[in-house]
């Protein structure tokens, strides 16, 4: 491709490289077909009903609606790929949110884990626990949690 054709307006492409863009555009065409969809299915009801009430020299009670069938099953299944479309525009449109997301994520995501393989590879030296107090070495301040006997209560009073 030569730098005319990069230059040239290419339909859409606004629209796909945003995600709002996105889902504004799948919007009005989910609002587009939910119309059609109404429209169908007044045309179903419809022929429904004009093909129920055609009947022919000799048929019995049951030979307009055998006719009828097939007619309406491929309406019904217009419908039922009509409500799968639109689902499926819904659907899209969040993925495409959640791939703008991802996309965001994945740098954090890539710092992080090389922060922890660093932690890994140089692990930080670890400190010395304190010392705990010699048997014979008194403390201080001894308090509540002290260990001490009631003939070792010093200048504090029993209850």
């Amino acid at each position: 491709m030569n730098s005319n054709d990069d230059q040239k307006h290419v339909p859409l492409r606004d629209v796909a490289q945003s995600p709002e863009a996105t889902a504004r555009y799948l919007a009005e065409v989910q609002r587009v077909l939910l119309d059609i969809g109404k429209n169908l299915e007044i045309l179903a009801i419809e022929t429904r009903v004009h093909l129920r009430k055609t009947h022919v020299e000799g048929d019995r009670w049951y030979h307009a609606r055998l006719r009828a069938m097939p007619v309406e099953k491929a309406l019904g299944n217009v419908l039922k790929n009509l409500n799968n479309l639109t689902e499926g525009l819904e659907k899209s449109a969040y993925k495409r949110r959640s791939h703008d997301e991802a996309v965001v994520n994945t740098a954090k995501d890539r710092k992080e884990k090389e922060l922890e393989r660093q932690r890994k590879k140089n692990p930080q030296q670890l400190q010395a626990a304190p010392t705990p107090p010699q048997q014979g070495a008194r403390r201080q301040n001894p308090g509540y949690s002290a260990p001490t006997s009631i003939y070792d209560l010093g200048n504090r009073e029993s209850a």
